[in-house]
């Protein structure tokens, strides 16, 4: 099968006007890989269910315009209303261009902050969107927490695009070590505004010291009618812990990427999602936790919930290097469908090549139960109200396992709010 063309030329030519700065050899490097490999096309096995073609359009048409990224211009508000919802210290990320205020504001003790363009750096381009990715890279930032930090928030990155007229694409790369016995929380927020059509491409790179701790939510709230894929790259060090959920509440064509890395033993990793899908969306999660040595966990829980003609696409697999003995893997994946058109790919995966594991997969894909709707209705309550409550206690199973419990009452307001959007789509 072909691949989705981008117009190298005008790949090229835009490359080739980016700045002589730190990332210039890095971006040359990746523009050369992706000429040589492409994009994934559904003949990939890791990408069967997502066709790129209509983020390869947005890209051609983007560079057609040389690129052009309008300044946001009446984002203030949405910026302020998201930032104010949670407590953090913020970076903010504006159409793929830094935000020089927050940059400037920005100010925890123990963390510090570098441009990437600011020194050479070689970033890895090891997955194929991170070429892209790589390639039309304008700046990124690499966030270092050092291991005495004593931090009295979570660190939030926003990242928000405006979609303003034509088409637009941005990119944006965040590099984050948490150095040894280091211990911090992340609030990774995705948001658009704007008719036109649109793409961001994420690659965020995590690498935890031995002993260290970071605590990770991420929430994906783009417009219904924008695109959006991300990659999670985590390095593990001895006896370091990694806490991390995912809420996809937006966007069109979405792909999330997760890559733990698990290389030196005593590793506690738990990585937990939740997808709310409605008419027109499609969610696709591809989860890979490497246990190279043991002992160590990984354990997962994604959800989805969707209605309409929605697609949802969860993939997750445990590979079981051999020598990991001691290791413990789980997977789960549950599935509530609240139309006949909506549509699940589960796929649990295990590669087992040690002895002294225990591993264990499982998945479902259901409606909601009838015995418990019958019961609540008994109750007093409304068809319309049982299903309410049982498809939020489902999701909530999800909010619960955030482990940054100052957002659990926005998290719950945000995914109600959509949860009845999806409800009454699916009772119209």
């Amino acid at each position: 099968m072909k691949s989705p063309k981008l117009s190298f030329d005008a790949l090229r030519a835009f490359v080739d006007n980016l700045p002589d700065d730190g990332l210039a050899a890095s971006r040359q490097a990746a523009l050369e890989h992706l000429h040589k490999n492409g994009l994934p096309t559904t003949g990939d096995e890791d990408w069967k269910y997502t066709d790129l073609t209509m983020i390869v359009d947005i890209g051609n048409r983007w560079l057609e315009g040389q690129g052009q990224q309008p300044l946001p211009a009446e984002i203030g508000g949405t910026v302020d209303e998201i930032c104010s919802s949670i407590d953090a210290d913020w970076l903010i990320v504006l159409g793929g261009q830094i935000d020089e205020r927050s940059l400037a504001e920005f100010s925890p003790s123990g963390v510090s902050i570098r441009r990437l363009t600011e020194s050479a750096n070689d970033l890895l381009f090891d997955a194929p969107l991170s070429d892209l990715n790589t390639a039309l890279l304008q700046d990124g930032l690499r966030i270092r927490v050092d291991g005495d930090a004593a931090l009295r928030r979570p660190i939030g990155i926003l990242v928000i695009d405006d979609a303003m007229a034509g088409a637009v694409m941005s990119q944006i790369r965040i590099e984050i070590e948490v150095m040894a016995s280091g211990s911090a929380s992340f609030v990774e927020y995705h948001a658009s505004t704007g008719s036109a059509d649109s793409y961001t491409n994420s690659v965020t790179s995590l690498d935890l010291g031995d002993g260290s701790c970071a605590d990770y939510v991420r929430i994906q709230d783009r417009a219904l009618h924008h695109n959006h894929t991300s990659r999670l790259a985590v390095t593990t060090g001895q006896d370091s812990a990694f806490n991390h959920c995912a809420f996809d509440l937006g966007g069109r064509m979405i792909r999330n990427d997760i890559a733990i890395d698990i290389t030196e033993p005593g590793g506690q990793i738990a990585f937990d999602g939740l997808y709310l899908v409605g008419d027109g969306q499609h969610v696709d999660n591809h989860t890979r936790a490497d246990h190279r040595v043991g002992p160590a966990e990984s354990h997962q829980e994604y959800r989805g919930i969707l209605t309409g003609k929605a697609r949802g696409v969860w993939n997750g697999k445990a590979i079981v290097h051999q020598g990991a003995d001691g290791t413990d893997a789980e997977q789960a994946n549950h599935n509530l469908l609240l139309s006949d058109n909506a549509e699940v790919d589960a796929k649990p995966e295990l590669e087992i090549y040690a002895d002294d594991v225990k591993c264990s997969h499982g998945t479902t894909v259901g409606q909601l139960d009838e015995t418990s709707l019958f019961y609540l209705r008994t109750r007093g309550l409304s068809e319309h109200e049982a299903k309410q409550v049982l498809t939020r206690a489902f999701a909530q199973a999800i909010v619960s396992k955030s482990p940054i419990s100052s957002i659990h009452d926005m998290l719950a307001e945000k995914i109600s709010q959509r949860l009845g959007e999806l409800m009454h789509g699916a009772d119209a």
